[in-house]
């Protein structure tokens, strides 16, 4: 079976599934999304990792396993979504070492945060997407706006942020850098997003 390679359209509030995100995935040569559930720890962390001009104190799990696999030359070369069972996914991580392949398998959500954060390509089978995949206009059904720093990427993570938090707009340039920071110490990433967003609209 041909791999399709995949690329993240958008990550929005789950409508089906309180708690829940929506990563929405979709074919790079086609108009098919693939649709996956996550929590809302991977949301942050993918979201996270897409988020050029924000850098947590401490490094979240799927940079520690990063830091981890550099150190021990370890290199994430592609995350397979290759199963579909119950409308549950299930991916591998292919990763090599001195030449020696391996195959891990590994949640979705988890596949996709390394798989940013290694620079490697994200596929899945055809079948899957007959399967699975459905034809729409994200950028419509989700409402993402497109970002000069993102480029396809929109994160939707107004559902993470309390509407005080939100409210920026009687807030000074100076102000908002200032709060990023604050919240990028104190490990607020959901906020420090909600910020640089309010900063990229204004500038």
């Amino acid at each position: 079976m041909s791999l399709i390679k995949l690329t993240i359209k958008g990550i929005s509030y789950s409508q089906t599934q309180s708690g829940a995100y929506a990563l929405v995935l979709s074919e790079i040569k086609g108009t098919r999304t693939l649709p996956i559930i996550i929590g809302a720890f991977e949301a942050q962390s993918i979201a996270i990792a897409l988020e050029k001009e924000i850098r947590p104190p401490r490094p979240l799990t799927h940079d520690l396993f990063k830091t981890f696999s550099d150190t021990f030359l370890i290199k994430v070369e592609e995350v397979i979504i290759h199963k579909l069972v119950d409308g549950v996914f299930f991916s591998s991580l292919v990763c090599v070492r001195e030449g020696v392949k391996e195959v891990i398998d590994t949640r979705t959500s988890d596949a996709i945060a390394i798989a940013i954060r290694f620079n490697a390509p994200i596929y899945t089978y055809e079948n899957i997407l007959d399967k699975a995949g459905v034809y729409l206009k994200v950028e419509e059904e989700l409402a993402l706006d497109k970002n000069e720093d993102f480029g396809d990427y929109s994160l939707e993570l107004d559902e993470l942020t309390s509407e005080k938090e939100n409210s920026f707009s009687e807030v000074s340039l100076k102000e908002l850098h200032n709060k990023l920071n604050t919240a990028v110490v104190n490990e607020n990433y959901e906020l420090a997003a909600k910020i640089r967003d309010e900063i990229s609209k204004r500038s």
